[in-house]
């Protein structure tokens, strides 16, 4: 086979025609409805115990957003609709260097929450004043309240040990208790899509999804009357789960080489963690068809990044970004030109369709909640991919058209950036005036 005829295929497999989004959008409907009453379904519908806030919550706290191996401490002051950081310290639990691993299987809960309770000794700066704390916790929970969350099982590559199957508002208490932090009270645990939207209808109307299109992927919705309550409560979907899409030879690839095979489906899919793993799928192949020359470098896990597929998205005629990330991160040397294009439509396959996916689930979201587009609403969004990398908003868009045709113009996206910081501390004075 010659290289475009395999590029050709390629893509043909990995891009999805309108019909494809539409059945996409039909089955994640489906699956909200079996999830929210309890059947089994890949969304797992979690509730999270509150509601859109008013705008008019007030005061400070401590928040902690903890979406994967980069946590920020913030301290926090809302007023009037709006909110400010005045202290904010970000670290990550695993040091490029090696020096230490904090999401290791070796490592034990007890080590990773002190870890964590250090850098909120280093926010406090001295103060001792009574402080509410949300935490941002984006792993599967089982919630079984505002301040109480159970972790299902850890995501995007953490395997600490003894944290699995614990509440995590205790194990953060007593790290807090062992760094002398007696002026701290955990107060409420929510997902990062629950703390986008809580930030984003802190200060906007119509928000009524919430959603992370970053290293990981997952939204969140207002459910008008919940199950439980039978009031409005913010459902955290576990939307990375949904596994009502048709996974391509290069996707069981990547699926079968993960920490967890046959979960996180659509995450696999759509996400930065993974987007570079699918174009290495593809490339993988063309170097085994004598379409690539090998690269002078093992590919690992991590080689290509979001912001790499973001370099090769901005190139210009002349391939030379394209060039770049292959040579310098490939040790792919001397690529033809057509070498470097096929490269190059891989990448824009991958990323416009891992949009499209966003998009179209975003419309079964909407669709559910008003069926016949009869009202404005708007979508908030954290995460890098939404924010940088190149047409990601555009592909969305589409997503959006696709399966709403027309109705999709009463939709708007809007970037909310450190929604997960934010919203942790919205909702911990939420629940502290709660009591």
């Amino acid at each position: 086979m010659v290289l475009s005829e395999f590029v050709e295929k390629a893509c043909n497999q990995i891009d999805l025609t309108t019909e494809a989004l539409q059945q996409v959008a039909a089955h994640f409907e489906v699956a909200m409805r079996e999830g929210l009453a309890g059947r089994p379904s890949s969304l797992q519908m979690l509730p999270s115990y509150i509601a859109r806030p008013t705008g008019a919550e007030r005061g400070e706290a401590i928040a902690i957003d903890f979406g994967g191996t980069n946590v920020r401490v913030m301290k926090v002051n809302l007023a009037d609709s709006q909110a400010q950081c005045s202290q904010s310290i970000k670290f990550t639990l695993k040091d490029p260097g090696g020096a230490y691993d904090y999401t290791r299987e070796e490592t034990q809960a007890d080590e990773l929450f002190d870890f964590i309770a250090r850098h909120v000794v280093e926010v406090l700066a001295g103060d001792r004043s009574m402080l509410p704390l949300g935490l941002t916790f984006s792993f599967p929970c089982r919630q079984e309240g505002i301040n109480r969350a159970v972790l299902i099982q850890w995501t995007k590559e953490i395997r600490t040990s003894g944290v699995e199957g614990r509440d995590v508002t205790p194990l953060l208490a007593a790290a807090l208790e062992r760094q002398g932090v007696r002026n701290v009270r955990p107060r409420a645990v929510i997902n990062d899509t629950v703390g986008t939207l809580l930030a984003a209808a802190y200060k906007l109307r119509g928000v009524e999804v919430g959603s992370i299109c970053g290293t990981g992927h997952n939204t969140c919705y207002l459910e008008p009357r919940h199950p439980l309550t039978g009031k409005p409560m913010i459902v955290n979907m576990e939307a990375g789960s949904f596994d009502g899409v048709t996974l391509t030879p290069f996707d069981r690839a990547v699926n079968e080489a993960s920490v967890r095979p046959g979960g996180q489906l659509l995450e696999k899919m759509v996400s930065g963690a993974y987007l570079g793993e699918v174009v290495l799928a593809v490339l993988r192949t063309m170097v085994a068809e004598r379409l690539l020359p090998a690269g002078n470098r093992s590919w690992d896990r991590g080689t290509l990044t979001g912001v790499h597929l973001s370099q090769v998205l901005e190139d210009g005629a002349d391939c030379g970004g394209t060039k770049s990330v292959a040579q310098t991160e490939l040790g792919l040397m001397g690529l033809t030109n057509e070498q470097l294009l096929g490269f190059r439509r891989v990448v824009e396959s991958v990323a416009g369709r891992s949009a499209r996916l966003v998009g179209a689930t975003y419309a079964a979201i909407l669709r559910y909640l008003d069926p016949g587009l009869s009202q404005e609403h708007v979508v908030a969004i954290d995460g890098s991919l939404y924010a940088h990398m190149p047409r990601y908003p555009d592909g969305i868009r589409a997503g959006l058209e696709a399966v709403l045709g027309t109705g999709a113009s009463r939709v708007t996206t809007s970037l909310i950036k450190d929604g997960s910081g934010i919203g942790a501390a919205i909702a911990a004075l939420v629940a502290d005036a709660q009591g």
